[in-house]
């Protein structure tokens, strides 16, 4: 992957960024998160067209048991929207587009239309060479775990699905960079669901590690968990008759297990980002402990604010500090086992 981004995610106090659905869909939500300490901006996942998305109530967080569930149902402004904001705000940091779409074809169109937009409009000549504005710090990130758009699968499931839809990214990006100006700087990663049996591990992992996916983000909520509420007898949210995604504390254990099984199958140039019940530093520790290089947070951060980040990096720093370590490199991926 790019060494920008790198640089910035192998820092020790530089490797927390938002989940892609927690306050990043507008662009108030989008410039706060450009002057936090975020490490990168994810946007919201993408559709073609903008969409309201399901009937609210569709989120609701219990913070005493460190437990959410939300059936967002895709809300988003459309994918021009992110990637005007992405191409034209001056943005230092990483910048992670998150396409959805409400099938593979979606997605596939909404990827080659930036490419297409970055391709011909933004490349300038000088000297008979043609010098692209297309930006090295702009990757990528396919959701292919979105539990919550009624009569949808997710595509992280279906396995054949999802062999097919990494192989049409690939072949769109060999033949985009075919005699491009473009070589070698498109990269992209994918969102996962939880997996759950060491076959589905093997499974995902065998078809990931042939395709060029230079990160995977582990894990998306663990979908169709229900919450009720027991004073009144109701669920707590409005689609799919109170079914929703799980997030929270409560999928830390869940969220290990995938980070540290992914990083035991992948190739070693395929990077794992995190995700998962964060809500302290030594949850990030745990992560990176497990294999992870950096990693999202979704429940935190919209339950705190932006602030969550700062506070988490310093406590991400202090326990490093007992611990005797400089860099995250020198625990990552070390996990002992008995």
């Amino acid at each position: 992957m790019n060494d920008r981004l790198y640089s910035s995610l192998l820092n020790y106090n530089g490797c927390i960024m938002n989940a892609s659905g927690a306050l990043c869909m507008s662009k108030d939500e989008l410039d706060k998160l450009n002057i936090s300490e975020s490490c990168a901006i994810v946007s919201k996942s993408c559709s073609l067209e903008p969409r309201n998305g399901n009937q609210e109530p569709r989120w609701y967080a219990d913070i005493e048991n460190g437990i959410s569930i939300n059936s967002m149902g895709l809300p988003n402004l459309g994918y021009n929207f992110y990637y005007q904001y992405f191409k034209n705000r001056d943005i230092q940091k990483p910048k992670l587009m998150s396409i959805a779409g409400t099938s593979m074809n979606e997605a596939l169109d909404i990827f080659k239309l930036i490419l297409n937009e970055y391709e011909f409009p933004n490349a300038i000549l000088h000297d008979n060479i043609y010098l692209s504005d297309y930006p090295d710090n702009l990757f990528f990130e396919f959701n292919m775990s979105c539990p919550n758009i009624v009569g949808k699968p997710q595509i992280g499931y279906e396995f054949n699905y999802m062999n097919e839809y990494l192989n049409n990214i690939d072949t769109i990006i060999n033949t985009f960079q075919k005699n491009s100006i473009f070589k070698n700087k498109i990269k992209y990663g994918i969102k996962l669901p939880p997996y759950f049996d060491v076959s589905h591990f093997n499974t995902a992992s065998e078809i990931i590690n042939k395709y060029n996916v230079s990160f995977v983000t582990c894990i998306n909520s663990i979908g169709n968990g229900l919450i009720i509420d027991t004073a009144s007898e109701t669920v707590v949210i409005k689609p799919k008759e109170g079914l929703g995604g799980i997030g929270g504390k409560v999928i830390k254990s869940t969220a290990l297990a995938n980070v540290n099984m992914m990083r035991k199958l992948l190739r070693d140039d395929i990077h794992i980002i995190g995700c998962g019940g964060i809500e302290t530093g030594e949850d990030i520790f745990q992560h990176i402990l497990a294999g992870a290089d950096a990693v999202q947070v979704g429940t935190c951060l919209v339950n705190e604010g932006i602030n969550c980040f700062d506070r988490l990096n310093r406590e991400l720093i202090q326990i490093m500090n007992q611990k005797g370590y400089q860099f995250k490199n020198d625990f990552k991926g070390k996990l002992k086992f008995l």
